[in-house]
């Protein structure tokens, strides 16, 4: 079984990728002030509570990924 191990390497480099992009997410996201401050997320404080949901940053993320992942994923 001489290429039986193709699709295991193509699977493995694909993870890699997912995780280099995570992790360049992970670095940069703090350095990029915009990031989670964008119109609409919402963020609410009150005396003890503390609450913050960034939808618009979700959705733009959502729209950005989807795009790269259909980019990449046509044969």
């Amino acid at each position: 079984m001489p290429g039986g191990f193709d699709s295991f390497g193509k699977t493995l480099m694909l993870f890699g990728a997912i995780l280099m992009g995570v992790g360049a997410l992970l670095y940069f996201g703090g350095k990029l002030p915009w990031l989670g401050r964008l119109p609409g997320d919402i963020h609410v404080e009150r005396e003890n509570f503390s609450f913050y949901f960034p939808i618009v940053t979700s959705i733009l993320l959502s729209v950005i990924l989807t795009i790269v992942f259909n980019l990449f994923g046509r044969r």
